[in-house]
């Protein structure tokens, strides 16, 4: 009698792990990768900051937060400002 053949699966693929961005384009001045994302975890603040223009926005940030969290909030904000 022979054994039975067993059916092995091949190990899974590593994903790849892409760092999220601290740079991005600017609501004002419409330049890309120009507005620089800065978290100080310590007095739990994201400040972002236009190269360009100088606009600049600060926010709350926990624990949890990251550089596009801070973005999308001055995105929102400036939504708000023009309604």
């Amino acid at each position: 009698m022979g054994k039975k053949k067993s059916s092995r699966k091949p190990p899974p693929k590593a994903k790849i792990i892409v760092p999220l961005d601290t740079q991005f384009n600017c609501p004002f001045c419409n330049h890309e990768k120009v507005c620089e994302v800065k978290m100080d975890r310590d007095r739990m603040v994201g400040f972002i900051k236009c190269r360009v223009c100088l606009e600049d926005f600060q926010t709350k940030i926990n624990y949890l937060s990251e550089p596009v969290d801070v973005y999308s909030d001055w995105i929102d904000a400036c939504e708000q400002a023009n309604q």
